[in-house]
Formats: structure tokens, C-alpha cells, sequence
């Protein structure tokens, strides 16, 4: 594993992508900033911190044989890596908020930004973009933010909750792919924000509905179960919790 820290700079993913199409990157390399002046979150909109508070970033990950319509698992694999983490720090009442937020709550705590690479019907590569609110307690542009200092009141050692995590998703690499797609998908859904409850959403034309999360379908989609008793499934740009959710 190859670790380049930097001071500041306009996001891990987009400094990891420029460093893969320049140099042989290592499997495993990691970018960690202190600080990020256009960092991202899902879908583009901005992933906003106070500096040196909080860990912001990337990894490069390379894969051999790895289907593309598999692909969900990869999130699920980091999504549910942080959430061993965070559960592991004793932080309390955790979700997964399809498709890759990690919450408190109904406070999001941690963003993930997965950018996978392509080769014929297989991922090649991906970049993996974390953003983790650890001591930073001021949110006030973002009212449903939290962090786990203002959830624990304790301060976090920045560097060892990174290394951690990276002990977690090493691990998790290392068992992939057993546990099958099955386990992890079982687990996930377990793990869901507003599973079996009624909430709102909105589509992307606009249109609001009230829907019923009834699990994550193999390619990703979110199964809603509608009025009428129809489960449709949606994809993460067809669809997104309304703030009365949340």
C-alpha cells in the first residue's frame, strides 16, 4: 500500500485519476488531503469540510475478472467496510442510506464516491472517494450533517481511524468474492435507512411520491413498493429521499 498525504488539494479522486493516467500506480494507493477546494459527492454535488478536521480520501483499486454487472457490490463492499469501522469506534445507531451515504441517525456522517474504469464487460480499476466527518461539530450549511465527535464528544486521532479502515477494506478485498453477492446483499439490506417504512420521494421528472424500501435489487436499484402494491426498481439518478425523510 502506497499512502501520499497532501496539504490541500481539489479532490482525492480527481488528483488520484490525474496521477492512474500518468504513472503505474500501485494497487492500493491511497491519497489522503487535509483539505479539499472542490471535492465531490453523489451525484456531483459538493463534498463541503473544515480543514484538517476530517478524512478525505481516495483509493485506487485493481481488479482481475470482475463482472461489471457486479458491480453493486463493490459499493456494498465499501459501504458496509465503513460501517464496521464506525461500529467498531462505538458509534450508535447506524444506517446505510442507499446508495452509499453512511448515517447516525437520520444525520449523514460519511459520502462515498465509487468511479469505476471499464475493460470490455469487466471492471478494470476503480476509484474509491471517502469523505468522513471525524472532529469537525460545526454544520450549520448542513443541517443534516453530523460527525463523531459531535455524536461521542470525543476527538479522533485522524491517522488511526484511517488506518483502520484501510485494515477493513484490505480484509474485505482480501474475502471477496466469499462471501457471495447473496451475503453481502442480505447484509446490506439489513442495514438500510428506512427499510419497511413508509417515506418520501422524488423522481426525476419531478413527480413526488410516497414509497416503501423493500431491498436493493442485484444491479443496484432501489425496490420501492408504491401505493397500489407495485415494486418498482430505481436507479440512483431516478430517484432521491426528500428532506422530510431524513
Amino acid at each position: 500500500m502506497q499512502l501520499i498525504k497532501l496539504s490541500a488539494t481539489d479532490s482525492t479522486n480527481a488528483y488520484l485519476k490525474r496521477l492512474f493516467r500518468r504513472d503505474a500506480v500501485p494497487d492500493f494507493t491511497v491519497v489522503q488531503a487535509d483539505h479539499q477546494t472542490a471535492g465531490r459527492g453523489q451525484p456531483g454535488t459538493r463534498w463541503i469540510g473544515e480543514e484538517g478536521k476530517n478524512l478525505t480520501f481516495s483509493i485506487l483499486k485493481r481488479f482481475e475478472a470482475f463482472p461489471a454487472t457486479r458491480h453493486f457490490q463493490l459499493n456494498m463492499l465499501v459501504s458496509l467496510s465503513v460501517y464496521r469501522l464506525l461500529e467498531s469506534l462505538q458509534i450508535p445507531n447506524l444506517n446505510l442510506k442507499w446508495p452509499n451515504d453512511i448515517l447516525s441517525g437520520s444525520r449523514k456522517l460519511c459520502g462515498i464516491l465509487l468511479e469505476n474504469k471499464l475493460r470490455g464487460a469487466e471492471l478494470s480499476s476503480s476509484i474509491i472517494g471517502i469523505g468522513l466527518n471525524v472532529n469537525q461539530t460545526d454544520f450549520e450549511d448542513l443541517p443534516a450533517a453530523t460527525s463523531m465527535k459531535k455524536i461521542t464528544g470525543n476527538s479522533h486521532d485522524l491517522t488511526e481511524v484511517l488506518v483502520t479502515f484501510l485494515g477493513l477494506l484490505q480484509e474485505a478485498f482480501r474475502e471477496m468474492p466469499h462471501p457471495p453477492y447473496e451475503s453481502y446483499l442480505r447484509e446490506y439490506e439489513g442495514k438500510l435507512y428506512l427499510k419497511d417504512q413508509p417515506a418520501p420521494f422524488e423522481l426525476s421528472d419531478g413527480e413526488r411520491i410516497t414509497g416503501t424500501i423493500r431491498g436493493v435489487d442485484p444491479l443496484g436499484n432501489l425496490q420501492l413498493e408504491l401505493k397500489n402494491g407495485e415494486v418498482r426498481p430505481f436507479g440512483f439518478k431516478e430517484v432521491r429521499y426528500l428532506r422530510e425523510a431524513l
